[in-house]
């Protein structure tokens, strides 16, 4: 079995860590360099920082966020948000990031994705995914922090992201997120079962249970969640000692 990664996330706007429920009600949760220096102590495998309105705000902080982190934390980590061209790519990676999230640039323009894989290696290009449930085993995709619906469907979306250079998917349900009521495991699973690069589960993390879940029944490569870990409610540890003593392989 491949080891699973628990992954915290750090969802960034105007320099400071938010979390709110269905991508709505926002509160502030931290300083993100701060709290990757804990995830750090604490060994999460990887980090991810999503400046979640660059969409339509400066970039800058972000650059910030990278270099500082960088500096400070030994974790690789993957930063999404405002990444628009292969050199706003060149700038993240040049700045401490170790991979690129691409949401709603690749989306716009698909041809990015395979671009940066060319340039850089499809290791380092994440698509971010936000889908929502539609209808019976439908999912549609989401832009613009979750604002846009596209009429893309999801299982097609991620199937043609990878041919075009994903290396991973870092897979958002927008209906289970901050609901703390488990992963969308139907949702996971479909995409695990359709693409051969790894999947990133996210949205939903109430319970150590829910983590075990979607591993298994969703078949995830790796768990990421935010507010459980950033107010306390479980540490890292926790939850790779509860994975393994139900049989899951991480990294202690």
């Amino acid at each position: 079995m491949y080891t699973k990664r628990i992954i915290p996330c750090l969802d960034v706007k105007n320099g400071r860590v938010v979390k709110g429920t269905n991508f709505v009600g926002l509160r502030d949760a931290g300083d993100p360099t701060e709290l990757a220096k804990r995830y750090d102590l604490e060994r999460a495998d990887e980090l991810v920082f999503l400046d979640i309105t660059a969409s339509y705000e400066e970039r800058k902080t972000m650059v910030d966020v990278a270099e500082s982190c960088a500096s400070q934390v030994f974790i690789p980590f993957t930063i999404g948000g405002g990444i628009k061209s292969v050199e706003d790519m060149r700038t993240m990676l040049h700045a401490g990031a170790d991979k690129i999230a691409l949401n709603t640039a690749a989306v716009q323009n698909p041809e990015l994705l395979q671009k940066g894989a060319e340039k850089f290696g499809r290791q380092c290009m994440v698509l971010a995914v936000d889908a929502k449930r539609v209808g019976e085993e439908k999912w549609e995709v989401f832009i613009h922090g979750g604002r846009t619906p596209t009429g893309i469907d999801c299982m097609e979306w991620v199937q043609r992201a990878v041919a075009l250079g994903a290396g991973e998917i870092l897979l958002t349900s927008m209906d289970a997120d901050g609901t703390k009521n488990g992963y969308d495991i139907p949702l996971t699973r479909a995409v695990s079962e359709r693409v051969s690069v790894p999947v990133i589960a996210s949205g939903g993390a109430g319970e150590l249970s829910h983590f075990y879940d979607v591993l298994i029944d969703g078949k995830a490569d790796a768990v990421l969640a935010a507010s459980v870990f950033h107010y306390g409610e479980f540490s890292i540890r926790e939850v790779k000692t509860y994975l393994k003593n139900r049989g899951v392989e991480v990294r202690l």
